[in-house]
């Protein structure tokens, strides 16, 4: 069980678990992700250290540049917290906030600028405390046996489609 867990799903909240059993399956996931998104989006990556949060991020990103025509290495930004991308008219904007030790250190990576347009995926997302914005899809990465389990909470209206999409999306792909 993760040590951080996101606040359980409330009023205007969708969840549901979607099964990794493999890396492939968590890049799926990510494919599938790329598909769902757009500019405003946030996704919180929730989990331990080692639960797949930057493969989730990366793989989302390389399919987002792929539709673009773009081919790039899509490294963990773990040193520079931020590293930015442009899908066409999409920038990607993936934080690793894991160093920050305080939420005052965030207005120094400028993410209010991914937020007028952008899709921002954020690890370790309870750096930003109250900065969190409240309209997000938060993906908690947990082991479970020998694989991990993705849950997905939508906060907002916007999600609920979506989620259920890329649950049915992984569904058929496992058929």
């Amino acid at each position: 069980m993760s040590r951080i867990t996101p606040p359980p799903a409330g009023q205007n909240h969708i969840a549901c678990e979607i099964a990794l059993v493999n890396a492939v399956a968590t890049d799926k996931l990510g494919e599938t992700l790329a598909g769902l998104v757009g500019p405003g989006d946030v996704i919180a990556l929730w989990g331990d250290l080692g639960a797949g949060k930057t493969s989730l991020a990366r793989a989302t990103i390389q399919t987002l540049l792929a539709a673009s025509g773009l081919r790039e290495d899509v490294p963990s930004p773990t040193f520079t917290l931020v590293q930015t991308y442009e899908a066409g008219t999409l920038p990607i904007w993936h934080a690793d906030l894991y160093r920050l030790s305080d939420p005052d250190e965030l207005i120094e990576l400028g993410l209010e600028e991914a937020l007028e347009g952008g899709l921002l995926l954020i690890e370790w997302p309870d750096r930003m405390e109250d900065e969190l914005p409240a309209e997000r899809l938060d993906i908690e990465l947990k082991e479970v046996g020998e694989g991990r389990v993705a849950c997905l909470t939508g906060r907002g209206t916007s999600w609920e489609d979506r989620i259920n999409r890329a649950q049915e999306m992984m569904v058929q792909n496992d058929a």
